[in-house]
């Protein structure tokens, strides 16, 4: 490499550091302000519920029209308090500390939490898990909570019925996940934009939790791709890599 290059190089790697400067700070800044508009919506839905309690005690036209517009500005409020749970979780997701367990056992206890509301909605759920499966390394918390959301869209993607497969197996460089579910599908745009932060199809939705579950699974060194198909259904495929020394 010549000199002129060595310095290009050093350059842009200067740029990239201070490129993932500010965007660290801006995402602090971000967190730090989404905290702080939290604590007074909080406490602007606590009065609002005591103004309900209050206008429920007048029997008057006027105060039933005031209780219906009282509700909707407290199930605005709790929006966006579902909206700013969502963003922190999302933006303070930084390096986590990770140990060996078994992702077998992380999806076991996240199927087993759904398995009533499968159950009401007439859903099955197969499990096909290799008792061989290699150890990871993983953080529980975290991991169930990002293999809870892929489940819980897997469940209200079903309306009338269906199936859940989670299937475990060893890959070449480590273990793989699949979750595959016969609900309504998506089309290609969708799976397009799915992981962008804030994109979301549902009404009500933050848009936060396909991102959020990317994040964590980038943070114990995996990856997660999606297929879907509308009218057949959607298959996520999770894979994490496995240390030698785990194997």
């Amino acid at each position: 490499m010549s000199s002129q290059e060595y310095t290009t190089a050093q350059e842009h790697a200067a740029q990239i550091d201070s490129i993932r400067t500010q965007y660290e700070e801006l995402a602090e800044l971000a967190g730090s302000l989404a905290h702080e508009i939290k604590n007074p919506l909080s406490v602007i839905h606590m009065n609002i519920d005591l103004l309900s309690e209050d206008l429920a005690e007048i029997d008057s036209p006027i105060s039933r029209r005031s209780v219906d517009r009282v509700d909707i500005v407290r199930q605005q409020c709790e929006r966006m308090e579902g909206l700013l749970r969502d963003f922190l979780r999302y933006a303070r997701l930084r390096d986590i500390d990770l140990v060996p367990g078994s992702l077998n056992e992380q999806i076991e206890t996240v199927l087993r939490a759904y398995q009533a509301q499968a159950d009401a909605a007439d859903i099955d759920i197969e499990k096909y898990l290799d008792p061989d499966l290699p150890a990871i390394m993983l953080h529980s918390d975290s991991l169930q909570a990002a293999l809870m959301n892929l489940v819980k869209n897997a469940l209200e993607a079903m309306e009338e019925g269906g199936q859940i497969w989670a299937r475990t197996y060893p890959t070449r460089t480590g273990v793989a996940l699949d979750l595959i579910d016969t609900g309504s599908g998506v089309d290609d745009n969708t799976v397009l934009h799915m992981f962008e932060p804030f994109y979301s199809t549902k009404e009500g939705g933050s848009g936060l939790g396909l991102p959020t579950a990317r994040k964590i699974i980038e943070a114990h060194g995996g990856r997660i791709s999606v297929q879907s198909e509308i009218g057949r259904g959607t298959k996520f495929v999770l894979e994490f890599p496995t240390p030698k020394r785990l194997g």
